[in-house]
């Protein structure tokens, strides 16, 4: 029997646990944090819902879906950490009842409950929907494109077309156009494929006048209203540059090799990546069995279609970024929901059961890791306060391993192993947000050197950022401007304003730069005085005698 309801309460519930706990503990992360954090601030700063704004400039680099809702709940909470974080624990809350919701709709409520814990349990949902960015988002509107489109191919009815549309909207508007783009690479080729193999209903005109224009409907006015304000160079810059130019070129450094994502799915789709390469064995086999049923030979076509066509489109994007990936979530939940479910019917296997082991072992390889990153880079009295807690999330996660494989060997318990991990990984994830992040505040020197600015401010004075990183945070901190200041022997402007004509322009000048001077460090004739220091950054008092700017 069939109750999508249950499996999109059970989403939903380990989706709020997972991300609503500790959600405001601690100060933004630079840089996107504090960068997106700061846009949606000035929002309310400016009275400008149309054109975004950063350091009191106009801003063309994202579209202004996240910013508005950040917007309205840094109006109803107070600007914080958990207003700017809510709008993605929320998507991330819509997301894991969704998808148990659509997935129990199409084969049963267990594997329906199955792929929402497994989609809202892992760590790509754990952290994106913790961040104060806009890809929960767009995962969220992709996701629902693609199901409402895969829904109109199964039963020929336009409004779920319409529905995918709408969805595909939003998600332009969260992230421009990759979420359509994304959407219809994967159901294109599903649509194909699963046309090959059973009947499948294609949209009818109708359906596509409908569709497209609900989601002209959904977009336009933003981007009339900002071309109307700013011009067409605003939408080159926004679409052309961008979103277009991440594909085609590297943006702000964030390149990186063809199997780039290889490690990032590994990683971000843990625990449960222990199932996947079994599942997606078994899923072979059930695509070439003709005793597999019609409806679950389906979500294994749309499953795989959404994991390869997407993975092969950003590993060819000259711009990567872990996030990217995080789109292919709930393909990947659903892989793993299908295996668990077959075992279940089957009894056990000792594939599924060896998996479950694997996780410890996993544990220990990171393990491993973070050890000798904090020996090669000489963080040992860093790593040694959070170490404690780093402990307590492995043996979380030790613990609800051995459970889950524990529940593997008997028949009458297999039912309960994904909860068990599920739980684990729970446990696992609040300890870090609640215990361990409040610990690693002690490595954000900005919102330290930010306080004591915003005490000792006076009407008149300048906020300065110089050769040290931070400034997005430094902005969100204080209020805007704040001024980038090259190095003083750099030769082009690329790195920042000339010195001089910041220094000499204000009665005094907050600066946070480097404890250790450079070689080249003018003045100008005035005066620095040291007032405050961390970790390896200092907070300085420019002020004494007016200097020339040039």
């Amino acid at each position: 029997m069939e109750r999508p309801a249950r499996a999109a309460f059970v989403g939903a519930i380990i989706a709020a646990l997972i991300t609503l706990p500790g959600l405001g503990v601690g100060t933004l992360w630079d840089n996107s944090e504090t960068a997106y954090g700061e846009v949606a601030r000035e929002v309310l700063l400016t009275h400008d819902w149309v054109v975004m704004h950063l350091n009191g400039a106009p801003w063309y680099v994202q579209p202004p879906l996240y910013f508005w809702i950040a917007a309205l709940f840094v109006k109803a909470f107070g600007l914080s950490a958990f207003a700017l974080r809510l709008p993605s624990a929320l998507a991330t809350i819509l997301m894991g009842a969704m998808t148990g919701y659509a997935v129990s709709r199409q084969a049963g409520t267990r594997i329906g409950v199955y792929a929402s814990i497994v989609l809202s349990s892992c760590l790509f949902q754990a952290v994106i929907g913790r961040l104060a960015i806009m890809d929960a988002l767009l995962d969220l509107a992709v996701a629902l494109a693609i199901f409402w489109w895969f829904r109109s191919l199964e039963t020929g009815r336009n409004r779920y077309f319409v529905y995918g549309w709408i969805a595909a909207g939003l998600g332009f508007l969260a992230k421009g156009p990759v979420a359509p783009v994304v959407a219809l690479l994967v159901i294109v080729p599903f649509a194909v494929w699963n046309g090959r193999e059973e009947p499948t209903h294609f949209p009818s005109a109708r359906g596509w006048i409908g569709g497209l224009l609900a989601y002209v409907a959904i977009i336009a006015p933003w981007l009339i209203a900002i071309g109307v304000h700013s011009g067409m160079p605003a939408l080159v810059q926004l679409i052309g540059h961008y979103t277009i130019g991440r594909y085609t070129g590297v943006i702000e450094n964030q390149a990186g090799p063809v199997w780039y994502y290889i490690p990032v799915v590994i990683l971000g789709f843990f625990p449960w990546i222990a199932f996947l390469p079994m599942a997606i064995v078994y899923g072979v086999r059930a695509l070439r069995s003709h005793a597999t049923p019609t409806n679950i030979a389906r979500l294994w076509r749309l499953a795989f279609t959404w994991i390869v066509v997407p993975f092969i489109f950003f590993s060819l994007a000259e711009t990567k970024l872990p996030n990217y990936i995080a789109l292919e979530c709930p393909a990947l939940a659903l892989i793993v929901a299908l295996y668990f479910d077959a075992v279940l019917r089957k009894g056990t296997s000792r594939s599924i059961v060896a998996s479950a082991a694997s996780v410890p072992v996993f544990i220990g390889l990171c393990a491993i890791a973070i050890t000798l990153f904090v020996r090669d880079n000489k963080l040992t009295s860093s790593a040694l306060s959070v170490a404690p807690d780093l402990v307590e999330m492995g043996l979380a996660i030790f613990i609800g391993s051995v459970i889950t494989t524990v529940l593997l060997l008997r028949r009458s318990t297999i039912e309960w192993a994904p909860y068990a991990l599920g739980a684990a990984t729970l446990i696992a994830v609040d300890i870090l947000a609640i215990v361990a992040l409040p610990h690693a505040e002690q490595f954000k020197p900005i919102p330290d050197f930010a306080r004591i600015i915003n005490a000792r401010r006076e009407p008149g004075d300048a906020v300065a950022i110089q050769s040290f990183r931070g400034a997005n945070a430094l902005l969100f901190y204080t209020m805007p401007p704040v001024y980038a200041l090259a190095p003083a022997d750099a030769t082009t402007t690329d790195e920042g304003q000339p010195a001089q004509s910041v220094i000499c322009a204000h009665s005094r000048i907050w600066l946070v730069a480097p404890k250790k001077r450079p070689a080249v460090d003018p003045l100008y004739g005035r005066a620095r005085t040291l007032v405050h220091t961390n970790g390896s950054g200092a907070l300085y008092l420019i002020d004494g005698p007016r200097c020339s700017r040039t």
